[in-house]
């Protein structure tokens, strides 16, 4: 019976990836290093910068981040704008509705990014955080226990995983996807080589840019990672402290008992 069940079971996982490719398979989901990772990470600011950017010339314009506060722009562990670039940037790049005045003013850092729902795209503000990029054998999280959810790897790799291949099925124009499961999406590619120019004069190539904005789009979806990171080390060094100190009280405590015979 078990020498059954082994048999079995070796075929099926043989079988497993052929059915997994008939199926399109899940995508690639290439394993970038981001500054972010691992239990000291911390976000690159110029990065957060770079991704804004892209996000404001190329992204915007079909995709919102609706929960967003454009406040937060200034805010220590992210883009960390100046409190007049921040006003700036909000008022020449967004609007938003009076309902005093009975119409469209430009934006305030209290307001929020827009919400863009025009095309029928998602919002971005949650992506990374929703999206996970690493899964390992079937019912196991390997994978993401060793390279972490992947959501900003996930973004990253959808970005340059167009190979320039095209079908068109049912009126609808599809590009093929190295990331996206099933092989073919049917968002054209947003990004091209030097379309955004950096003031750092940063490497502009689409690789370089779809890990800058993937970055980004982590940040808006987890701004306080730095903060719980910190907390998170604090709480567990306290509790090695408290361990060690409860350790020494008990063996002192017990230390006249032991070795004691009961008459």
């Amino acid at each position: 019976m078990l020498k059954k069940l082994a048999i079995g079971a070796a075929f099926a996982l043989a079988l497993a990836p052929v059915a997994s490719h008939a199926a399109g398979g899940s995508g690639h989901v290439e394993d970038f290093q981001f500054s972010f990772e691992g239990p000291f990470g911390a976000y690159d600011q110029n990065q957060l910068q770079r991704g804004l950017q892209i996000y404001t010339e190329v992204c915007a314009a079909c995709h919102g981040l609706k929960f967003v506060p454009l406040r937060t722009l200034a805010d220590e562990g992210g883009p960390a704008l100046p409190a007049d670039q921040v006003r700036a940037y909000a008022a020449e790049n967004f609007t938003v509705y009076d309902p005093e005045l009975d119409e469209d003013v430009p934006a305030k850092p209290v307001d929020h990014f827009p919400a863009n729902t025009a095309a029928g795209a998602p919002d971005l503000s949650l992506m990374a955080k929703a999206r996970a990029g690493f899964h390992g054998p079937y019912g196991s999280g390997m994978n993401q226990l060793f390279k972490g959810i992947g959501g900003a790897e996930y973004i990253a790799s959808l970005l340059d995983g167009y190979t320039g291949e095209e079908k068109e099925e049912a009126g609808t124009l599809f590009y093929e996807n190295t990331a996206f499961p099933g092989g073919w999406i049917s968002m054209a590619p947003p990004l091209s080589d030097e379309q955004v120019e950096f003031a750092d004069g940063h490497d502009n190539t689409v690789h370089h840019m779809a890990q800058d904005v993937a970055a980004f789009l982590m940040w808006t979806a987890e701004p306080k990672m730095m903060a719980r990171k910190q907390s998170g080390f604090v709480g567990v060094l306290i509790l090695t402290v408290l361990s060690v100190l409860l350790y020494l009280t008990n063996k002192q405590l017990w230390a006249p008992h032991k070795g004691k015979k009961s008459a």
